[in-house]
């Protein structure tokens, strides 16, 4: 079995791929499973390039195939100097944890009128020994709230004041039907295809 690094500590973001990947041949490791704790800085300007920085990190680190990923948060109707952009997580120079998230943007949410448009945009990039692969994708526009829903989702926090504007709930409280059907919508982010389709060239390029 193929063996890849997703340089991600966030569970979460593996889970969603891990299963079917490995039904292909590929068997997707974490951090943890090689005990790997790397500082990398992230000064990209965008997804794709926050992407590349932590995947090629990896990939000097381990020598294995490294999947770096990134998201960008665009929301509606705030200025440019609090657009979260690419530092989500990281305000005024600090790493925020779930908890903490969840508190900044409910407030700034509430600063701007309670319920905000907003979307996602991420980016992956596949380094190995060969070449370069890079991918990207946005999904459905959905409302940041400024009232929390009590039930968090480790790893995304924003789920806990994030809208799904199709059934109007709240995306963690979503039922596994709800989700299930949620899943398949997002499967068209095309993530299975790339790194099939990629450690593909990386067999006939050898």
């Amino acid at each position: 079995m193929k063996k890849i690094l997703f340089a991600t500590t966030n569970p979460a973001k593996l889970s969603n791929y891990k299963e079917i990947l490995k039904t292909e041949g590929i068997e997707l490791l974490t951090l943890a499973d090689l005990n790997l704790n790397l500082h990398v800085e992230e000064t990209g300007r965008d997804a794709l390039e926050n992407a590349y920085i932590k995947a090629k990190a990896y990939f000097l680190a381990t020598g294995l195939p490294t999947i770096g990923m990134d998201n960008n948060l665009f929301i509606e109707g705030i200025a440019d100097d609090k657009q979260p952009g690419c530092y989500v997580r990281r305000v005024n120079g600090k790493e925020l944890t779930d908890d903490e998230m969840i508190d900044y943007y409910t407030k700034l949410v509430k600063d701007n009128g309670g319920k905000l448009l907003a979307k996602w945009v991420y980016g992956m990039v596949l380094v190995t020994d060969k070449d370069l692969y890079k991918h990207s994708w946005s999904y459905e526009n959905f409302y940041l709230v400024d009232t929390p829903s009590e039930i968090r989702n480790p790893g995304y926090p924003l789920d806990s004041i994030s809208i799904n504007p199709i059934n109007n709930k709240y995306i963690v409280e979503l039922t596994l039907e709800e989700q299930k059907e949620r899943n398949i919508r997002k499967s068209s982010d095309g993530v299975i295809e790339f790194i099939l389709s990629s450690m593909k060239e990386e067999v006939c390029e050898k």
